[in-house]
């Protein structure tokens, strides 16, 4: 058993856990692990220098998450964590206020620059860093060019004129609070899949999408050269669970990044966005999605979902713990196997 996620940082870093937990009992190793191959492709979109490090927080949320050293409180960092060096940084009036680096997650950027710098790139200082934390998944970056998501905002008025701020001030410092008036991925055009990425599409039994930010992580996953075409032709069946609960995001502020691309904040909407792939009765059809697991409150929507071509099923979709998390995992590989017919292409 091959499966492949496309995920952001603690949503997709949590469902994995769930999955790894499924897994293990499903496909045991003999050692508490699994014999089943899993392959994380993170979002990159985050990353950024700051103190003259390269900080990637989705990659090191799904590490430090499978690897146990996660602060599981707030869903990033590391645990026991504390923050002495950025402390005495602000002394000397040099860094944010509103974006902490502790001391131990520096050491990991410390570790990763030094990697960068001697000319290794991103994949194998990825790997070279989960040599430590075994987090029981190949961890890939989405592509080893540097991509990092902005913000345009500002009304565009003489008083108020279009800025562009990296999306991590905008997220964690305005708390979303600002309009966004558009993202931009700059260093996109420049940017494509790698070669390992393609392969664990393309070789893969099952494609996940974990419920993660539609927009800033597997929006800008799917927006990497490569990626999109990859899903679209694929053997593996591709399964999305909805980050969407009753009309409300699951984590973090999504409804705000679907609002600044016009979409609305519904399980629907996100699914219909990703598009269904096409099939011997759908040859226009242009999507990602195979299926689609929605929440039970939102059960009114399978119908429509079906009927647009994207295999649903309402399931209980709140990670409160890893056996649920789990057993959203095996509802997501139910849906997954139900018989289908591709095109191929």
């Amino acid at each position: 058993m091959k499966i492949t996620l496309l995920a952001g940082g603690v949503g997709g870093a949590r469902f994995t856990r769930g999955l790894l937990h499924l897994l293990a009992e499903r496909y045991p190793d003999g050692a508490g692990g699994t014999t089943a191959e899993v392959t994380v492709v993170a979002n990159t979109g985050d990353d950024m220098w700051l103190h003259g490090v390269r900080v990637c927080p989705d990659l090191d949320t799904v590490m430090y998450t499978l690897g146990g050293a996660i602060h599981d409180g707030q869903g990033w960092g590391r645990q026991d964590e504390s923050s002495r060096v950025s402390q005495d940084l602000a002394a000397y009036d040099l860094g944010w206020d509103w974006f902490t680096l502790g001391d131990l997650d520096l050491a990991t950027h410390l570790a990763r620059t030094e990697l960068l710098r001697a000319g290794t790139s991103l994949t194998e200082a990825t790997a070279h860093l989960c040599r430590r934390w075994n987090p029981g998944v190949t961890l890939l970056p989405m592509s080893d060019q540097p991509v990092e998501t902005h913000v345009v905002v500002g009304s565009g008025t003489t008083a108020d004129p279009e800025r562009l701020i990296h999306f991590e001030e905008w997220w964690v410092r305005h708390r979303a609070g600002i309009p966004a008036r558009r993202f931009e991925q700059v260093g996109l055009d420049s940017a494509s899949a790698t070669p390992q990425v393609l392969d664990a599409i393309a070789t893969a039994d099952v494609v996940l999408l974990p419920p993660s930010n539609p927009v800033v992580s597997l929006g800008t996953i799917l927006a990497v050269r490569g990626v999109r075409d990859a899903l679209r032709t694929t053997p593996a069946p591709v399964v999305g669970i909805s980050p969407i609960i009753g009309g409300a995001a699951l984590r973090g502020m999504a409804d705000a990044c679907l609002s600044a691309i016009g979409v609305e904040t519904s399980t629907a909407a996100v699914a219909l966005m990703y598009g269904a792939r096409a099939t011997p009765d759908r040859r226009e059809a242009g999507g990602i999605l195979d299926g689609w697991l929605v929440a039970d409150v939102d059960s009114g929507v399978v119908v429509g979902l079906e009927t647009a071509g994207i295999r649903s099923r309402a399931v209980p979709l709140l990670m409160t713990d890893v056996p649920t998390t789990a057993q959203m995992a095996a509802d997501a590989l139910d849906l997954a196997v139900t018989p289908t017919t591709r095109l191929t292409v």
